[in-house]
């Protein structure tokens, strides 16, 4: 009934909150262990780009494009684009 999918979407957000909690305070403790974590934030050649979102901007924690070659991330942009649009449809 409505009440029961209300307590499934509340028992989510919580868990999802408490999921989020411990990520962020993990990354205040990289931050105060190893001195920043501002590599992690994709500071970088496509600050720009199309998906880059506050607060983060371009966020590539994997450092995927930190040589800032365009053609591999135009390649990597429609693979994520199109892995999105098949996980969106699963």
């Amino acid at each position: 009934s409505d009440e029961e999918g209300r307590k499934k979407k509340l028992n989510s957000e919580l868990a999802n909150g408490r999921l989020a909690m411990v990520a962020i305070m993990g990354m205040l403790f990289q931050n105060g262990t190893l001195g920043g974590t501002s590599s992690m934030w994709g500071l970088g050649a496509f600050e720009q780009e199309l998906g880059a979102q506050a607060p983060f901007g371009y966020w590539d924690p994997m450092g995927m494009t930190k040589d800032g070659d365009a053609l591999a991330f135009r390649r990597r942009r429609e693979t994520e684009l199109k892995n999105g649009r098949v996980a969106m449809l699963a």
